[in-house]
């Protein structure tokens, strides 16, 4: 029989509901183009969206630990879906969105602590770590659903742009957070499967992961190869580059975006 105490630890947090209404409110003012700041809200929308995807997959990781035999995770509230429980709050949170303004791409940081040693098997080890790409993965269906599903008419083309560059956001988080480098959850899956020498040789390394992958991408051409696959998901998925550049054009408003892309405003 549960008590109070563990219904308040697994209550979702008032914090992430007021996150997730701000980004309600903000996407309705892209698909009303109510006057608001065309740039400010799909800014506002895109970056609320992004940070409710964060809180997503660390509850992601968080749940799926619980159920392989961490029940710690609930006393530290890591199953309310606030933000302000996490481990650290410059990875978790400040970072992730420092690079979607900065860089243009998602890439989630290190946030929830798993007591590992409560968990038993590599199998669950390695679904620990992959529940929150996943959840990305589950995240980027749902923003290119209406694009998949060819179920875009009546949709403004503001919105579709804002929805498309939410989606690419979703994708190269997905795509960047399983990679098999250290401090990141693609080396997380695998790591269960090493030698204890080689996690060992590999784990003073971890802190270093998640900068490292971010300066790579300041490369031109690892940029272009890596932008290239993630147009190339997105158009299977029925989002053309297009759209989805418009959409970063539109979120980062402060780089003049009629000027700069002039073609979104005259885009279908």
């Amino acid at each position: 029989m549960s008590t109070a105490a563990d219904r308040s630890d697994r209550r979702i947090s008032p914090v992430f509901l007021g996150i997730a209404a701000v980004a309600a409110v903000a996407g309705w003012a892209v698909w009303t183009d109510t006057g608001y700041p065309y740039g400010l809200a799909v800014f506002v929308f895109v970056t609320a969206a992004w940070v409710v995807s964060l809180c997503l997959h660390e509850y992601a990781h968080a749940r799926t630990a619980l159920h392989g035999g961490d029940t710690s995770v609930a006393a530290k509230g890591y199953l309310t879906l606030d933000p302000l429980r996490y481990t650290h709050a410059l990875l978790s949170i400040v970072l992730p969105v420092l690079f979607v303004i900065v860089g243009g791409f998602g890439l989630p940081g290190g946030a929830v602590f798993i007591e590992r040693g409560r968990i038993r098997g590599r199998w669950r080890h390695s679904l620990v770590s992959a529940a929150g790409p996943l959840t990305n993965v589950l995240f980027a269906l749902v923003c290119t659903a209406p694009f998949w599903l060819h179920a875009l008419d009546g949709v403004p083309r503001e919105f579709r742009y804002a929805l498309a560059f939410l989606a690419l956001l979703q994708v190269t988080a997905a795509i960047l957070n399983l990679l098999p480098v250290p401090g990141l959850d693609g080396y997380g899956v695998i790591e269960p499967w090493l030698s204890y020498r080689i996690r060992r040789r590999v784990e003073p390394f971890a802190q270093f992961g998640l900068l490292a992958v971010f300066g790579l991408l300041w490369i031109p051409e690892v940029n272009g190869v890596f932008f290239g696959a993630v147009h190339g998901l997105l158009e299977a998925l029925g989002v053309d580059r297009l759209g989805a550049e418009c959409g970063r054009a539109a979120y980062q408003f402060w780089e003049n975006w009629n000027e700069e892309y002039p073609v979104c405003a005259t885009a279908p």
